[in-house]
């Protein structure tokens, strides 16, 4: 199968790796796809995981991954990334997500804000 997040890459090969290990995480980029990934998984753990501990949803979990399930995911389109590089600890990804509900198709369009907690890349909110 190939990653829902839009590369050319397998999942197995690709976000799966995300997925299983948080700290194999190296660009802002990266966690973007990965949680995009999650969220047509409907993979609320791992959701929850790369969410910066002071924004973390905790009590929306359920309610995240009842939504994720209930959509279909069409694909994802980076459009700008800024800063986020391995060697950065901080960074923003500017993206569209499409999915289609209620008959149509719908778009997520947002600049997100990524930083580095305990040394790993996690999703902070959106972008200032």
């Amino acid at each position: 199968m190939n990653c829902p997040c839009g590369s050319t890459k397998k999942y197995t090969d690709c976000c799966k790796i995300a997925h299983a290990n948080l700290a194999a995480v190296t660009t802002a980029e990266q966690l973007m796809r990965s949680r995009y990934s999650a969220f047509t998984m409907a993979n609320g753990e791992y959701l929850m995981k790369s969410h910066h501990s002071s924004t973390r949803p905790i009590k929306e979990k359920k309610a995240i991954e009842n939504w994720a399930k209930s959509v279909s995911w069409i694909r994802l389109e980076v459009l700008e990334t800024s800063q986020g590089h391995p060697t950065d600890d901080k960074g923003t990804v500017t993206f569209n997500a499409y999915y289609f509900e209620n008959g149509k198709v719908e778009v997520i369009h947002e600049k997100s804000a990524f930083i580095r907690e305990d040394g790993n890349w996690v999703y902070l909110g959106l972008a200032k």
